[in-house]
């Protein structure tokens, strides 16, 4: 047996070669799996900012519609002059028959004033003295509806509002007269309404 010891040869190029080989493999593999890059001009795939573009005022946005306005288109045609002056003249003849049936039955009761614009006014008074408990018979608890009073007495503001200019001296002064008489009994009927659950105000230290 001899001491000399052995080599081995080893062809390194036909490793390289292999290496090489299995390196160009995993490089076309790789290639397989990366989606291809966009071409120039296209977009990317996946997911992608998208920045609102401001909106483009072309029409000019509308007025919210006034009370009046919703009303006007709710409510029918207005009917004409010509309709308007049958319609009078049938609820006159209608009226006057009723009248007369009612005078037949009691013959003490005499014709019926026409109706004019004291009347109109007394009956918002009566309608918002009545809301705030006047009238209550004695010994027995007022029925006061405040919020309905308050709207008969609005009722009467807008009346006033609308027919200013157009009354005499009498009738304005009359109307103005009983707005100053609801307002005043409001604001004292109000005064003696007690609110729960509200603190009172602190008092300032001085």
């Amino acid at each position: 047996m001899s001491d000399t010891p052995k080599f081995e040869v080893i062809d390194r190029r036909k490793i390289k070669a292999e290496e090489e080989k299995e390196s160009g493999e995993t490089a076309a593999a790789t290639a397989q799996m990366e989606p291809a890059a966009p071409a120039h001009g296209e977009p990317a795939p996946g997911p992608r900012l998208v920045v609102n573009e401001p909106r483009k005022e072309t029409e000019a946005e509308e007025p919210a519609q006034t009370v009046e306005q919703q009303l006007a288109e709710e409510l029918p045609p207005a009917p004409t002059a010509e309709e308007s002056k049958e319609q009078k003249a049938a609820y006159d003849a209608s009226a006057q028959r009723l009248e007369d049936v009612i005078r037949a039955q009691n013959p003490a009761v005499g014709a019926q004033p026409p109706v004019g614009f004291d009347q109109l006014v007394q009956q918002f008074y009566l309608s918002g003295m009545l809301q705030m408990g006047a009238g209550t018979p004695e010994g027995q608890r007022a029925r006061v509806d405040i919020m309905g009073a308050r709207a008969t007495i609005d009722l009467l503001g807008v009346l006033a509002e609308k027919t200013k200019g157009n009354l005499t001296q009498a009738e304005d002064s009359m109307l103005q007269s009983v707005l100053f008489e609801l307002r005043m009994a409001f604001l004292e009927l109000t005064s003696m309404v007690s609110v729960p659950n509200v603190p009172p105000a602190p008092k300032s230290r001085g």
